[in-house]
Order: C-alpha cells, then structure tokens, then sequence
C-alpha cells in the first residue's frame, strides 16, 4: 500500500451533521449546522461544538450560553445543508425549512426543533479560543428522544431513524449493521454446541455417551490382544 504524505489538515471522517439550534437572551432563535461536535464525557454528560467567530450564532450561543444539538435524519438532510450553508442575519431558516420551534425542557432561551428525533440540550460551561473555532464545553442537562423509535422493551432503536453522516463534503445515509459492541470478543456458541450437546444440563456425561466410551475401550483391548 502506497500512501502520500499531506500537510496536516483534519481527515477525520465520517462526522454528525447536526443542525445546532440556538438563540439569543431576546429571543431571536437560528439554526447553523456543524460537523465540528462530539463526546466528551460520559459522568458528567459532556459534548462541544466547535463555531467559528464569525458565524451569526456564535454571539447567540455565547451570550445566553445555550445551545440545542438536533440530530439529522434523511428526510432533514437537505434542510441540514440549507441551514450550513446560508446565513441567519438575512434568513428565517426555520420558515424556509419548514422547521418547527419547541421549547427546550432544561433552557431558558435556546429551542429544540420538533422534527429531529434527538434533541440534546446543553449549557455552556467555557469557551476555549483555539483559532479559527472557538470550542464552547458544554454539559448535557437534557435529552428528549421520539417515541415513535421505542420498541415494546422500552428500547430506544435510534438506528431506525435514518441517521445522516458528513464525510469529506459529502451526505450519506448510514448503511447496514456490522456487528455489536464487543462481538469480537463474544464467544461463538455454535463452536461449543458439539460438547454442549454430549452433556446434561447438570454437566454431567450422559449414559449414551458412557456406553459408547465403555464399547471403544473393549474394542482397543481385543485389538491389542489380537496383535
């Protein structure tokens, strides 16, 4: 495998296009999407965002310190790219995307948008200045899930969905199911079934079994005798 050296640049695919949805302490509410997002922490529940100053929504996150991170599906992928590529200063993208407010359940000023399946709502807790983004850390305080993804277990099945990946300027749908976590490390029970299948429940050698060892051990010592 032959492989080109490039300068350093960020190659880090594929990523969430979530559409962030924001607002200021006024109430005036935008949406900007952004690839530049991910885990941080699991206790406490940590995510960022990583915005560029310049963009309309950085001074609404950073003055109410709120923010919405809204999944995108298939069905919202356009309006995903919509809402990335125009700005908030000359555009109500939520009537040009036909995309519905609804009130955060833990924010003050940020809404969520009601056709995202996962709304993750998230206050800010700093802003590191790293360049051309600024990184705002935040906590998770909420998270609202569509019900219409719960199975009858109570399962949330997110991957029914139709989640939508950003890979190197590119949309894609994510496709099918690989495996599980930790499948490369679970044991195969068809490898085992073969002696599963000569004992009882309790373990023990069934007596079918017992015969046939009882019936090779005379058939070796008449060939022993034999020779």
């Amino acid at each position: 495998m032959t492989k080109q050296i490039w300068k350093p640049g960020n190659m880090l695919y594929p990523l969430p296009a979530v559409m962030v949805s924001t607002a200021d302490c006024g109430g005036n509410a935008n949406i900007i999407t952004i690839a530049w997002t991910g885990t941080v922490c699991t206790n406490p529940p940590m995510t960022y965002i990583s915005v560029r100053p310049e963009r309309y929504s950085y001074n609404m996150i950073k003055e109410s310190g709120e923010f919405v991170i809204n999944l995108t599906t298939q069905e919202l992928m356009k309006a995903a790219d919509f809402c990335g590529v125009r700005s908030g200063r000359d555009t109500d993208k939520w009537k040009q995307c036909g995309l519905t407010q609804k009130p955060a359940s833990s924010l003050k000023y940020a809404p969520v948008i009601a056709e995202s399946p996962v709304n993750i709502e998230c206050r800010v807790e700093k802003i590191e200045e790293l360049g051309s983004h600024h990184m705002f850390l935040a906590r998770v305080t909420a998270v609202q899930t569509d019900e219409a993804y719960m199975d009858r277990n109570g399962r949330f099945e997110l991957n029914r969905a139709g989640l939508v990946a950003y890979s190197h300027g590119e949309y894609l749908a994510l496709g099918k199911k690989l495996g599980t976590f930790g499948c490369s490390v679970k044991k195969n029970s068809q490898a085992h079934s073969g002696r599963a299948e000569k004992r009882t429940s309790s373990g023990k050698i069934t007596e079918k079994n017992r015969q046939k060892k009882r019936m090779k051990g005379q058939n070796t010592g008449k060939n022993r005798r034999s020779r």
